[in-house]
């Protein structure tokens, strides 16, 4: 539901860090591509932790804001405009984006080079993901590099990172443990995941449920799950995190993510696995951009199924 006035248009913005009541829908000026860009109206733009963590100041130092700052990374939407110098992109075209703090937006500015096409085939909330979580995942799964035959873990194996690494893994041959809550138990098994409840008790949980020893582990929730994998013997170049920084330093773990291995071409095969459906991407739940407060909100309770997305076509409840 865009404004009616074409010369303007909505996105997501906070003019000072703290919860999601910062978070605000502002009216801002329609971008116009430059020279090698193409102007998407976004259609999807999914939210994801990271985000809460830079609205909340927590990556300050690393990562300041620059207010009022713009708000999510990953989208899919529609080429509406092109720049100059620009090839291979028309009007029409369905596209995957990254656009770092400005993706929650009804028009954004992205560069032609690093745009991802999106087939036909695949839903815009299953397309959005992808050039986020989904690199996120492959590089995890790069990082220990898992052969035919081989024990893998990975940790909150229903969430948006670890749903898709554990799918990955097991396109590559290896048996896959994912640990989840009771509720997931189901859902793991329809991937061919094995599931493991996470928690207290999970070093054990695991010998139990991998006899012969677990090859590698890929961790997208921390928690102290790089030491439970130390503990099971598995050696610190077949553990990957991308959530325990303090466990990188201290064993010397590997920590590979979205930055390490992201391309144009990785994001369309990717996505060409999701369209064919070797690759599921779960949807937690889809809000309307009015509703990013809520979508937030529920995100940090840390029990998705999959993913959030903001859909920039849904209508709020009552209109």
């Amino acid at each position: 539901m865009t404004n009616g006035d074409v010369r303007v248009c909505r996105a997501v913005k906070f003019s000072s860090y703290g919860g999601p009541e910062v978070l605000k829908i502002v009216q801002v000026p329609r971008p116009s591509p430059g020279p090698g860009e193409v102007l998407v109206r976004v259609h999807v733009a999914p939210v994801n932790p990271g985000e809460i963590g830079i609205r909340e100041g927590v990556f300050a130092d690393l990562w300041p804001a620059r207010f009022p700052e713009g708000q999510g990374n990953d989208l899919a939407g529609e080429v509406v405009e092109v720049g100059r110098d620009v090839t291979g992109f028309a009007p029409g075209d369905e596209v995957i984006g990254y656009a770092p703090r400005r993706a929650q937006a009804d028009y954004v500015v992205h560069a032609a080079a690093t745009l991802a096409r999106k087939p036909a085939l695949l839903r815009w909330e299953e397309a959005a993901p992808l050039s986020a979580v989904g690199v996120t995942a492959w590089a995890g799964v790069e990082a220990v590099q898992p052969l035919p035959g081989e024990t893998v873990v990975v940790s909150a194996a229903a969430g948006g990172v670890g749903v898709l690494a554990a799918q990955l893994a097991r396109l590559r041959g290896a048996t896959v443990i994912g640990t989840v809550g009771p509720h997931n138990f189901d859902f793991a098994r329809s991937l061919g995941i094995t599931p493991v409840l996470h928690g207290r008790g999970l070093a054990e949980r695991l010998r139990a449920a991998a006899p012969n020893g677990v090859d590698a582990f890929i961790d997208t929730f921390g928690g102290g799950n790089v030491q439970v994998a130390i503990d099971l013997g598995i050696p610190p170049q077949r553990i990957n995190t991308i959530a325990d920084g303090a466990a990188v330093r201290r064993y010397g773990v590997r920590s590979q993510a979205q930055e390490d291995v992201f391309s144009r071409g990785l994001v369309e095969r990717l996505a060409a696995l999701a369209a064919d459906r070797q690759l599921v991407v779960p949807i937690h739940a889809v809000y309307p951009l009015e509703q990013v407060r809520d979508a937030y909100v529920e995100l940090a309770r840390r029990h998705t199924r999959g993913k959030i997305v903001l859909s920039l076509d849904l209508a709020p409840e009552g209109e």
